[in-house]
Formats: structure tokens, sequence, C-alpha cells
């Protein structure tokens, strides 16, 4: 491998060249003219040649310097088209990017843009998971993760917030027509709910009283569902009341298909985050995939004020 004297050497010799005399070759360099001959001097005692023919007034090459000269600009300019190669790389989303989302929300909104970038740059290679489980970045060897909530292990992320998955208590206009629409969550009991099993458990309905203050309301549900497509799919049919991601049933509740009640006792929703290990370097892909889903959030998922997320 090259020194840094050797190179030191070489660069004060090629722009002693291009700059005529050692003296104006230094204040290009910011050196003194005698670091200069002294850098060129030791440059041609290691390759035993004389590299210049010198006077005190002129400076010139001899046939070896000429030759040598040759070689030099050579090397650089293979230099300069490697390190605009990298930049290039850099600029220029190419390579394999893994990453890992939700079942549902990956499938309905993020995989629809990766296959979009797909097709716009061939070079590429996208490596997808889906999973409702936090991602383990360095077991895995992921590089991006999208996630609902909040990031438990954000010391070791950085990260940027999409939007907010908020929930919506809604049923179809069928159930609502024979049975009532609640006015406060209290009157819940009188009504049929659509539960969601996650990991054996009956989840609580999520809401906030007139503080902002969330809080949980445990449902007695005769239809208790592991699926949140299917907790949809029985709400579409009237059975009740379901609790659900709006994203999930944007189109239903824009069509009338489903009806949105208690949107006063609303919470605030979880926030959804692209992360990735803070010590990764940003890379074009990486970047590319970020930016791409920062600009396509459906309004169903879109903070009520901008943010920015961690780091």
């Amino acid at each position: 491998m090259i020194s840094n004297e050797r190179f030191a050497g070489i660069r004060a010799f090629v722009q002693a060249v291009e700059a005529g005399s050692f003296s104006r070759a230094a204040q290009q360099l910011g050196m003194s003219p005698s670091s200069v001959g002294k850098a060129v001097a030791r440059l041609e005692r290691r390759l035993a040649t004389r590299l210049f023919h010198r006077t005190t007034r002129s400076l010139s090459l001899t046939d070896e310097g000429l030759v040598f000269h040759e070689s030099c600009l050579r090397a650089l300019r293979e230099l300069e088209q490697a390190e605009a190669g990298l930049a290039e790389r850099r600029a220029q989303p190419t390579g394999r990017l893994r990453i890992a989302m939700p079942v549902l929300l990956g499938r309905d909104w993020v995989m629809p843009q990766l296959l979009q970038l797909a097709g716009d740059y061939p070079a590429l290679s996208i490596e997808a998971q889906f999973s409702n489980r936090a991602v383990d970045f360095a077991e895995e060897g992921c590089d991006l993760a999208v996630r609902i909530g909040l990031l438990e292990d954000s010391a070791h992320l950085a990260a940027r917030q999409l939007g907010v998955q908020r929930l919506v208590l809604c049923a179809a206009p069928a159930y609502l027509a024979r049975h009532g629409v609640p006015a406060t969550p209290g009157e819940l009991v009188q009504h049929a709910c659509i539960g969601t099993l996650r990991e054996g458990g009956l989840e609580a309905w999520q809401f906030q009283d007139g503080h902002g203050k969330p809080y949980g309301v445990p449902v007695a549900a005769r239809l208790r569902l592991g699926h949140l497509e299917a907790v949809a799919q029985a709400a579409l049919a009237g059975h009740g009341l379901a609790q659900l991601p709006r994203w999930l049933v944007a189109d239903a509740l824009a069509d009338g298909r489903l009806h949105a009640v208690l949107d006063d006792y609303a919470g605030p929703g979880l926030p959804l985050y692209a992360a990735w290990p803070a010590t990764r370097a940003m890379t074009a892909r990486l970047r590319l995939v970020i930016d791409t889903l920062r600009a396509n959030v459906p309004p169903s998922l879109q903070a009520a004020q901008a943010a920015t997320g961690l780091a």
C-alpha cells in the first residue's frame, strides 16, 4: 500500500509540473517551497531517477520525468473515476434492501410503493419480510423496518415518523339501524361487540376522555377473532361494532358500508415509523425508500401535525 509520504511526493511532483515551479506549487498546495522541493527530492531518491532539470529560473521534465508524469496522471484519473463511481453508486439506488413490515399494512400500503420502485430502479433489489413483531436488526440483517407504536429500542435506532395509525369504532348501517348508535363508551355493554384476539387475549378498546387522557374499555365479545381482516368482514356483515385501524376500513367508511361512531372519544393513535440501525450508513437505496414512504402517506395515516420522529 502506498504510504502518505510517497503519495505526498507524487502530489508535489504533479503539482510542480502543472505550476511550472516549486514556489507556485507550494502556494497551491499550502506548503512551503522547501517542503515541496524536499518531497520531490525524496521521490527521486526512491525512484533512483532525476525527474526535473532544475535551474535558478526554470523547471523542466527529464525524459524519465515525462514518462512518470504521464503515468501519474493516468493513476490520478483512475482515482478520480473511482471516487466518482462511488459517489454515483451512493447517489443511485443499487444493491439489496431488506425491509420488515407489519403484515396487513405492509401488504396494502408499503408493498405497492416498493413494487413501483423496483420497476423504476432495475439495479435495486428488495427483500421484504412480513411480521407483526419487532424485528431484530442485528440478528436478521434487516436494513429498514416499518413499525407501529413507540420504539422501545430507540437508543439503537434512527427513525423518521411516517404517520399515525388511528383506531375507529365502526359498524354497518344495518346494525346501527337495528340497535342504535352508542352515545358514550359506557353504552357499549348494550351492544354486540366484535373483539380482536392478540396473543391469546382479547384486546381492550382504546378511547380518551374529555381531557385527552387515554383509557381502555374491556368488551364482552361473542365474536372473538384473531385477524383484523376477519374483524372487518364481521363488521361489514352487520354482526356488531368493531374497533379497527382507520386505514384498513377507509374505503368502507368513505363509501358508506361502515359508519364511524364515538369519534369524539377516539384516542390519539400510535405513531408509524420507518426505523433503521443508528450505526448504519444512509445509502441511496435506504434514503429512496424512506423518502418514498414519507411522500405517499395516505390521508388515513397522516398525522395531524408534521413530525420528524427520532434522529
